[in-house]
């Protein structure tokens, strides 16, 4: 058979010092981006300033990637840090700069964006500000209300709104916006109604979360977020709540990522006084993330990483680690796979058969668990023994591989081998150019997988499963959307 693989002369080392594959600039990037809360420590350490090295380097080359892949994360993936960082990139960029005002139109979802993005170039680059930075605050500012602005104008951030307008001298366009900007020039806006504000001053009991939920004052966000309060505090229209996580319509609009879900299920399950009740209002909101996702044919071998390297928490506020994502994940593709198996896998691989009607959350927690090293080829090698012939297989791993064959003595050493040469094999012995399609969990920069039939995907979005049939179709990768996304040639 063919041996492409292995005259690859693009071989590097992982962030564990084992051999793995390279990755081009735009791919690393893409990686970095779609898995990653920006300036938070991961397992092998914060990759801050290695996004920041590998953005400018792309940026110097084509600026409308960047620009392009700022505004995906954000309208498709709902993350909102690392899209500022982009944007300061790109207005800190010769070639960027043209890109600034039409990403920012994008980017900017909330008012808090402009003064997030403004004090990101201060802390990252200083002054002077670029006028393509002003023109797309600027544009920015004119998008939001008064109530909008106010929601977000309070507290000690180092900069306000008051702050933007002197810098960018905006134009109102009509009376009213004329209005809030002298309002907001002269620090005579009105403090906003929060949930925050309110359970603050009056207290996390029953009479105030009454209150917010009668006067329609939360929303789902704050709703999924605080379930445990709520439910602690017992307010008489509770069902309220549920009824509004459960509505399939603000579910959609709402934009949470699966793990959020997750995060709120985990703090649940923890609770002594809950019932049945709240956990099937979550599992019925997941359903509504693989509804309408088409379904994925053939046999699928569903691959997830549960290694050390694994366990580290997504942020310092959150104790939804890396594996809870990758079993998320997982479970979500039983649902839309027609015949699938379940490896879980450290330097051992263990099958795990799951109905593909399974509640997604219980059945993600049920799997959930982090130990040992990363033998990525572990499960490979076992589907290879147990005649497990698929035509696909999923692997969800941050790529860390450090282990991956035994001596006489059963232990584990690093070598000169990747992945991709026990993928060889396993296309050796039963005939098939079978497919693999890498989910990148943690962006470290580095893959395990190359060639023909291998699709790199990144993040933690449902959406990552779509571009599985789209590249077995032809129909295009995830590097390629995201080059042609919104900004055009």
């Amino acid at each position: 058979m063919s041996k492409f693989n292995e005259t690859n002369t693009n071989k590097t080392v992982n962030k564990s010092g084992h051999v793995a594959y390279a990755m081009g600039n735009k791919e690393k990037l893409m990686t970095q981006v779609l898995s990653t809360f920006y300036n938070e420590a991961k397992y092998y350490g914060d990759n801050s300033k290695e996004i920041l090295e590998t953005a400018k380097e792309v940026c110097s080359k084509d600026a409308r990637f960047v620009a392009n892949l700022a505004i995906y994360a954000r309208k498709e993936f709902h993350l909102r840090s690392i899209t500022h960082v982009l944007t300061c990139i790109l207005a800190n960029s010769e070639s960027g700069k043209k890109y600034v005002r039409e990403t920012m139109k994008y980017v900017v979802e909330r008012p808090d964006d402009l003064t997030e993005i403004l004090a990101c170039y201060l802390g990252t680059f200083g002054k002077p500000i670029p006028n393509s930075l002003k023109k797309g605050l600027a544009d920015g500012l004119k998008k939001f209300n008064e109530f909008q602005i106010s929601k977000y104008n309070g507290g000690s951030k180092n900069v306000k709104f008051k702050d933007i307008l002197q810098l960018t001298h905006a134009k109102p366009s009509n009376k009213e916006q004329s209005e809030l900007f002298n309002k907001i020039l002269n620090d005579n806006l009105a403090t906003a109604t929060r949930w925050e504000t309110e359970v603050s001053t009056k207290g996390n009991n029953e009479e105030t979360w009454e209150q917010l939920i009668e006067k329609n004052q939360l929303g789902y966000m704050a709703a999924l977020r605080n379930l445990r309060n709520i439910i602690n505090a017992n307010p008489k229209n509770i069902n309220k709540v549920y009824e509004k996580l459960a509505d399939k319509d603000e579910v959609l609009k709402s934009k949470q990522l699966p793990f959020r879900f997750y995060s709120a299920y985990k703090e649940l399950s923890k609770m002594g006084n809950i019932t049945n009740k709240p956990l099937a209002v979550l599992e019925k909101a997941m359903d509504y993330s693989v509804e309408n996702m088409k379904r994925i044919p053939g046999r699928t071998a569903i691959c997830i990483d549960r290694s050390a390297s694994m366990s580290d928490t997504i942020s310092r506020d959150s104790d939804v680690k890396c594996n809870d994502i990758a079993s998320l994940l997982g479970v979500m593709a039983t649902r839309i796979c027609d015949e699938s198996v379940i490896y879980l896998f450290d330097t051992s691989a263990y099958r795990k058969l799951i109905s593909n009607n399974s509640n997604i959350l219980s059945t993600a927690n049920e799997l959930c668990g982090c130990g040992g090293g990363t033998d990525i080829s572990a499960p490979i090698k076992k589907m290879i023994s147990d005649d497990m012939k698929v035509d696909r297989i999923i692997v969800l791993s941050d790529n860390e591989a450090n282990s991956q064959f035994k001596n006489e003595r059963g232990y584990y050493w690093r070598n000169q081998y990747t992945t991709q040469q026990i993928v060889d094999k396993y296309r050796e012995k039963f005939g098939n150019n079978v497919w693999v399609h890498a989910i990148d969990m943690q962006g470290y920069g580095t893959q395990q997988f190359i060639g023909s039939h291998t699709n790199l995907i990144a993040g933690w979005s449902e959406k990552v499963l779509d571009f599985i049939l789209l590249a077995e179709e032809g129909a295009g990768s995830l590097i390629k959307t995201i080059s042609e996304y919104k900004i055009k040639e």
